[in-house]
């Protein structure tokens, strides 16, 4: 009985509507009714639409920030490689050089320049003969000149060139048949 009692309190204290209580006063019609319902979910569809567009351009946004931050990150670490690279080739040549430097300490003086200075080594005879010939090479550690033989001053050119000071080419001597001079050979020794 109470049952029946909540519901029948329900049903007389029910509350109406804007709608229903401007149609019961015959303030609008249901066809201005239905026009405004259907107004009112157009614009909802319109803004839940807009949300999602919303939404794909927060993503899109989001998914073009995220591109831009992987290509910096892999920049930087190009960058690093690069550096950990030219760390390792520079190790690398400063090894063959110390490895295959040579004893050169002599009583001859020979020149060579070294960028725009000329710089003198005292070497043997020996040694500035096949510097001449190309046999030898002078590359720049440090501060220091150091001699090597021209297959590893070739394989340190290969790596980084700006180790070589001096490397000059092995000719062969082709001697013309009608040379009048091919007699009188010029000495590798000669100093200038």
């Amino acid at each position: 009985m109470i049952i029946r009692l909540i519901n029948h309190a329900r049903g007389v204290f029910r509350v109406k509507s804007l709608q229903d209580q401007l149609l019961g006063a015959g303030l609008v019609d249901k066809k201005a009714l239905k026009k405004a319902n259907k107004d009112k979910h157009k614009q909802q569809m319109v803004a839940q639409n807009s949300k999602q567009f919303a939404v794909s351009d927060a993503k899109e946004q989001a998914e073009a920030k995220q591109q831009k931050k992987l290509n910096k990150d892999r920049a930087l670490n190009q960058q690093r490689n690069d550096a950990a690279e030219k760390k390792a080739i520079s190790a690398q040549i400063k090894q063959l050089i110390e490895v295959n430097s040579l004893e050169y300490r002599g009583e001859v003086e020979y020149n060579f320049a070294d960028g725009k200075k000329i710089k003198k080594l005292a070497v043997t005879a020996d040694v500035q003969r096949q510097l001449s010939r190309g046999r030898l090479a002078i590359v720049k550690l440090g501060d220091s000149y150091r001699i090597v033989v021209s297959e590893v001053a070739e394989k340190i050119a290969q790596r980084n060139d700006n180790y070589i000071v001096l490397l000059n080419t092995k000719e062969a001597e082709v001697i013309e048949a009608d040379d009048p001079y091919a007699d009188y050979q010029i000495p590798d020794d000669l100093m200038w």
